[in-house]
Order: C-alpha cells, then structure tokens, then sequence
C-alpha cells in the first residue's frame, strides 16, 4: 500500500513552492520531496527546481505554453507529472495551501470551498502582494487535482486571540465594526518555531520573541504559547521594514501623497513594491546583494533593516514586561550572521549576550542555539517550514473526517 502524502504549496506572483509531506494519521513526516516552479512571470523562463532528499534538479516545463495563462497550468501539470515520477510509493491525498488573510471569519484551517473563496478574495486589497496569487494557486490546484480536497491554512490564525488593546485600532467604532482591526501574519512560521522551541527549551512558555525575517518580514510577542502582540497589523505593510514594504508609515504620509495628486494604485505599488531594502538601497530588495555592494545607500539600508528590528524587538518586549527567548527564523534571519549579530547587540541591555562562533556557524540548515554561556537569555536560529504545519493541519481535517491515513 502506498504512502500517503499531501502537497503543501505557497503560491505567489512568479513562483510556487511546494513540499510533499508523508503523513500518518495526524503525524508528518518533514518532506522528502519539495521546490519550486519559477518564471511564472511574463516573460519569464518557467522551470521547477526539484530537491529529492536534498538532491536538486531543475526540468523545463512538459510542453510549451501559447501564452502566459496557459503558462501556470502548464507549469501545474508538469509539477503534477514530476511528483508522479518521483513519488511513486506516494499518494497524494489533499493539497494545503498557505492563505495569507483568514480576515475575522477564518482562525482554523478549512477544507475550501465557494463560499470560502469568495470570502478570500473580498480580502485581497489586505494584502495585494499575496492574497490573488494564493487564491489564483487554489483555483489551478483544483484544476490539476481535481478530486483532491484543497485546505486553506491561515498566517493570520496564529495571532487570532491577541489581547483586545492589542488587535484594536483607534478609529471610530463604526469603522471597527467592518472588520478593520490588526490581524498579524507569518502565523505558520511562527507556530511551527513555537513547536520547535517547545521541544528544545524549557523557558518557551516563558517570554519570547520570534522574528521572522525575510524578504517580508515580522516579529511576534509570545507567552506561554500564545501570541500577544506583533508588528504587522491590519494588512502586511505594517511595522518592521521589508525587501520592498516600507513597514510603519505615518499615514500623514499618505494624506500628502493623495493630496500631491497621487492615486490609490500609484500608492500601493509603492508602499509594496518599490520602498523597504529596495527603496532605501536603490540598489536590491534582496539583503545579500547588498552585503556585497559598496554602494553607501546599501549600507544604509542594511543599517536601517537592523535598527527597525531591535526597535520593534524593544517594544514587544516591554508588552511581555521583559524577554527570556529570542528566536531568528525567516531567509534573513536563518542565514545572515552579521545581521543577528548587530540585533543582539542592540538588546545588550536585557540581558542577551550572543556566542560569536556559534553564531557564525548557524546557517539555517538546522536548530542551533546561539546564546553564550553567560547570557542571561536564550538565542536561537531555527529554520521555518510552514509548509508543514499547513500539511499537519490539513491531516487534522481529513481524520476529523474520518478518512483513513
């Protein structure tokens, strides 16, 4: 008999990642199989990168695709074909999709079906950069797999009970009452370095801070297990800055740009896609290159990247009146010594004192705690995998339902 799997993906505007996790009943397994369809972009070369235990291999898409909407269904049915050829002791049984908004309705994850879908797109101007394009992938995956069911899984649900000082905004009620509140993101990141914590250190029920750094990037408050507080609000423009989001804006700022004339599409492009590490550098969103530049605006904005994260990281710990765990997750987070290394110094003063060596070793390739010896508090980088928390929560449905794994 075969294994069962499900097919955990996180669609976005170029690209699709994907992992296949073997499951067990509600038990999964970390993936065998995973990668990614890129140059799904106009123009773009679509290929899939494909890691087997580790191994990669890049494949061409099956067929040639007369046009850019017929380039996605392409490049899903080729995924589609390649799983089948590398997994074939597998048998997929649903597929979990990563959705960035659940808005007020959506804590838990859901099987998906028409209602949901409309509900989700009534959300997309939340969050511009990922909503569509999650919802354009649940729309091909059932395409593709037609009699599987298709699971939504939530970055929202997280940070659904945050303290009510914490999720209201100071606007009238008449506005609150339509749903305008801070919701927070990055929730299936952040629960699965919960979960990871909770198996490595006694103080992670205690006060933590986890910092999910990457191209879009946040940090959560958490005590005993449970988020509190967050740096993204409303939508996923809010707080730290990012590759290409500018984070907390005074929203003076926006009153003057519509003032100046400036429209809501020419405002949200750039709030989006041209602020953050990009606009501030000018040179790249992507903080590696600017490791490597010798332009002074790259050095800049790394500068800026650092300060906003210890910034934030001060406040959250002042709403956990004090911090015992810091935690580093996120493309950033995981891989940039250097940058660890300057935030830790910048939160000296509660008492966190890094180990230099073991901090240059950690890269992300697997948990490493980096505290020395004498810090007050824990450090620790541990490599995210939300992919696999959608893959749990989806094995969760399906034996709720009581179909058999």
């Amino acid at each position: 008999m075969n294994q069962h799997a499900i097919l955990a993906v996180n669609a976005g505007s170029s690209s699709i990642k994907f992992a296949l996790y073997p499951v067990h009943h509600t038990l999964v397994d970390a993936a065998d199989i995973s990668g990614v369809v890129e140059g799904l972009e106009p123009g773009g070369a679509a290929s899939i990168s494909l890691a087997i235990r580790g191994e990669k291999q890049v494949f061409p898409l099956f067929g040639d695709a007369k046009d850019e909407k017929q380039k996605f269904a392409l490049a899903l049915n080729s995924l589609r074909l390649l799983l089948e050829q590398h997994s074939q002791e597998m048998t997929v049984v649903a597929v979990a999709h990563r959705i960035v908004h659940g808005g007020e309705r959506y804590a838990q994850s859901v099987v998906i079906d028409a209602n949901t879908m409309t509900y989700l797109q009534s959300l997309n101007s939340l969050a511009p950069l990922h909503q569509p394009h999650n919802l354009e992938g649940v729309f091909a995956f059932q395409k593709a797999y037609p009699d599987l069911p298709q699971i939504a899984c939530f970055d929202t649900g997280f940070h659904a009970n945050l303290p009510l000082n914490e999720r209201t905004v100071a606007l009238p009620l008449a506005l609150r009452e339509t749903g305008i509140r801070r919701y927070g993101f990055h929730g299936l990141s952040y629960r699965y370095v919960a979960g990871r914590l909770a198996q490595r250190s006694e103080n992670s029920q205690q006060r933590v801070i986890m910092a999910h750094l990457g191209n879009g990037a946040s940090a959560c408050a958490m005590l005993n297990g449970q988020s509190i507080a967050t740096t993204m609000g409303f939508s996923a423009l809010d707080g730290l800055m990012m590759g290409t989001r500018c984070g907390a804006l005074d929203p003076g700022i926006l009153l003057h740009l519509l003032q100046a004339g400036w429209d809501a599409k020419r405002i949200e492009k750039t709030l989006y896609k041209e602020s953050g590490l990009l606009g501030v550098s000018g040179v790249s969103a992507d903080m590696r290159t600017l490791r490597q530049s010798n332009d002074p605006q790259a050095q800049a904005a790394i500068d800026m990247f650092v300060y906003r994260v210890t910034r934030e990281s001060g406040a959250l710990a002042a709403c956990l009146n004090g911090v015992d765990v810091l935690a580093f997750t996120g493309g950033i987070g995981e891989h940039d010594a250097q940058l660890r290394a300057d935030v830790v110094a910048g939160l000296a003063y509660l008492g966190f004192k890094i180990d230099l060596e073991k901090n240059l070793a950690a890269h992300g390739d697997q948990i490493a705690a980096i505290h020395a010896s004498d810090s007050q508090q824990e450090i620790w980088v541990i490599p995210t995998d939300e992919g696999r928390i959608a893959a749990m929560d989806a094995a969760a449905i399906l034996a709720a339902a009581g179909q058999a794994m």
